[in-house]
Parts: C-alpha cells; sequence; structure tokens
C-alpha cells in the first residue's frame, strides 16, 4: 500500500488554528510556509507546513518578529549548516531568551504591586466602614 502524505487545505488549516486564510497566505508570501499548488492555483499543505505554521503562531506569541521566525526557520532548513549560522541562530535565542525572562521580572513586580495595591485599597475601605 502506498505511504499516502496527509495535506491540509487552507480552510483547514485557518479552522484549526482559528486564524485567517488571509493571514495563512501572509505567511506563505514571507516564506514561512511552502504549500505545493494543484490544478486552479489550490494550495496543499504538507504537515510540515502545519508544524511551520504552528511554530510561527506560537513564535509570535513570544514576541519573535516574521523576519526573526523566518530566518530561524531558514537557519533550520540550510542545507550545509555552518557554524556561522548555528552561532546566529544560538544568539537569536540567547537574545529572545534574555528578553523574555526580563518580561518575566517585569511582569512579576507589576504583580506585586497591584497586589500591594488591592491590599491597601481594601484596608482603606474596611477602615470607612460605619462602626455600630
Amino acid at each position: 500500500m502506498p505511504n499516502k502524505e496527509v495535506t491540509y487545505t487552507i480552510s483547514e488549516l485557518a479552522d484549526e488554528f482559528d486564524i485567517t486564510p488571509r493571514s495563512i497566505r501572509h505567511y506563505e508570501d514571507l516564506g514561512l510556509l511552502l504549500p505545493r499548488r494543484k490544478g486552479n492555483n489550490t494550495r496543499i499543505y504538507s504537515h510540515k507546513d502545519r508544524i511551520r505554521l504552528s511554530l510561527t503562531l506560537r513564535g509570535k506569541r513570544l514576541g519573535f518578529s516574521l523576519a526573526e521566525i523566518r530566518e530561524l526557520f531558514d537557519l533550520y532548513d540550510a542545507e550545509h549548516r555552518s557554524r556561522p549560522q548555528l552561532h546566529s541562530m544560538i544568539a537569536m535565542i540567547d537574545e529572545k531568551r534574555a528578553s523574555l525572562r526580563q518580561q518575566q521580572e517585569d511582569i512579576a513586580k507589576v504583580l506585586a504591586e497591584l497586589e500591594a495595591a488591592d491590599i491597601r485599597a481594601k484596608e482603606t475601605l474596611e477602615k470607612m466602614k460605619p462602626h455600630t
């Protein structure tokens, strides 16, 4: 029995990831997705395209730009990985990791400040209650 590759339509991917077909076409225009064409320009997306779409959306949530995501894909896809490419990829990952850690620290500080403000506001309200 022949091994049939799993494929997806643009509508299937849009529904699965809750995004618009236009977004998927945009990612394709940027080279993040590389679907095959069939007949009258119908796009056929592979399992690899589905994974790349998932990684693209995750990368965006983590603060990577589409250009950075494309660069990571290009580095990963390079047929002959070179030391400079790998060093570039590691540097980009280190930079993003540092940025996310800083954001994490900032979020923790803001949450602590909000908690303190909440406590003070509740204490002030308690003091304002009429005594019976």
